[in-house]
């Protein structure tokens, strides 16, 4: 953990091109299929952020071997032994509960830690049991671990997901890859990483249709049926929003490059509401604005709906615009924690329950914040951009979780932010 923040001289105007990572909600994932694969599986375009390497850590433990040159993983998991993730690891990331699904399609069994991350509420992994309990997987608590056993084996079977939670989807899909017969999973999560993650188990061997509906099949294979693959990531909707809100909150142009524009139809939607210019390409997005920022009404819902993790960078948005703007959270119940913060720098925002108005100003001024999450930090710093003065956001190593070089990406659209050491007792 860096203990670091972001020093942000506002009022520098931001124009350019920024090109995007791969995803890193897809990526930790397709790193946790590698397990299905008894092999060196390739994965290309993958994140430089610190939840690449806390799992890289985590299928080390398991014995998978890792090499990385620039953004290639190799992921070599033929002589992977173990089937129980550590704590200490665990407990710093929540997509780490990805490796359940797969442990138990290859071993039968699992014994993970309860995850740790971002602290955005309850986010209870009961329905990623549900799904896989379906499947013949018997489930026990023992310490703060999960234990899974599959006393009958693993057979395929008609599952209906509750909510359409991301990692329930994955986790049961990598589960059923090995059960005996088809897996139907209904109500499925919908998000292209969701895709993606499909593609490359099918191309490790898997039988995987419907992926991006929300029914989602999955013919068993057995395990000698899967082996290694190479794969390519897809690019980060979350990355490429952020850059595109820093477009529209300071009038560009920026571009964002290396994103499919059909990821994040809803944003670019809502983008035009406000009065902005979205032009798009095969795999770029161009954000620009001369006119006043308009209010807006945003409720969070699982994909294709607006994204709750674009939430707080359009929260800033509405914070600056004129007339009153409506935000609903309808997917995380402290994801509002970034109204708190912003409001530190002149917001006028009031919370009740699910429920945010924001009352649009002229101006922010620069002063110290801190990051609560992932998507509030990089929300703050775009903040401080806007703002008159100095801006400081301790908690650096919250936006190092899920962005790659920040700084540099800012610093090159011609944002004036740096990064010093943070004494602040915020650790």
């Amino acid at each position: 953990m860096s203990k670091e923040m972001f020093v942000i001289e506002g009022g520098t105007p931001l124009k350019g091109e920024v090109a995007i990572s791969g995803a890193k909600n897809s990526a930790l994932k397709l790193m946790a299929a590698a397990i299905l694969g008894q092999g060196k599986s390739t994965i290309h375009n993958v994140p430089d952020i610190s939840d690449i390497f806390i799992m890289s850590k985590v299928l080390e433990r398991l014995g998978a071997v890792i090499t990385r040159e620039d953004h290639t993983l190799v992921i070599d998991t033929a002589d992977m032994d173990t089937w129980e993730t550590p704590y200490e690891l665990v407990s710093k990331m929540r997509a780490s509960i990805a490796v359940l699904g797969p442990l138990v399609a290859r071993f039968g069994q699992a014994r993970v830690a309860k995850p740790g991350g971002c602290n955005l509420g309850a986010r209870n992994i009961d329905i990623h049991m549900v799904g896989m309990q379906a499947l013949g997987v018997a489930f026990d608590e023992d310490h703060g671990n999960i234990v899974a056993t599959t006393p009958n084996g693993l057979k395929g079977a008609y599952v209906a997901l509750d909510f359409p939670s991301v990692g329930a989807t994955e986790n049961t899909m990598m589960c059923a890859v090995t059960a005996e017969g088809t897996t139907t999973i209904e109500n499925a999560a919908r998000e292209p990483e969701i895709e993606d993650l499909a593609n490359m188990l099918n191309a490790m061997g898997a039988k995987v249709s419907g992926a991006g509906t929300s029914t989602i099949t999955v013919e068993g294979v057995s395990l000698s049926d899967l082996h290694p693959c190479e794969h390519t990531t897809c690019g980060d909707r979350i990355e490429a929003g952020t850059f595109m809100v820093a477009g529209a909150l300071m009038g560009g142009p920026v571009t964002a490059r290396g994103i499919n524009p059909d990821y994040l139809r809803m944003a670019i939607m809502k983008l035009t509401a406000m009065g902005c210019d979205v032009e798009t390409g095969e795999d770029w997005i161009t954000v620009s604005r001369t006119k006043p920022l308009k209010a807006v009404e945003i409720q969070t819902l699982p994909h294709p709906g607006f994204p709750t993790d674009l939430q707080a960078q359009f929260m800033l948005l509405a914070a600056v615009a004129e007339g009153n703007s409506s935000i609903t959270e309808n997917v995380f119940e402290n994801r509002f924690m970034f109204a708190a913060e912003i409001a530190r720098m002149g917001a006028q925002i009031s919370i009740e329950d699910h429920h945010a108005t924001v009352e649009g100003v002229s101006s922010l001024e620069g002063t110290g914040v801190k990051a609560t999450d992932l998507r509030c930090g990089a929300a703050l710093v775009l903040a401080g951009v806007f703002a008159e003065g100095t801006t400081e956001v301790h908690r650096a190593y919250h936006v190092d979780r899920g962005y790659e070089d920040y700084v540099g990406k800012l610093t090159k659209l011609g944002a004036k932010v740096h990064r010093e050491p943070d004494d602040e007792i915020y650790y």
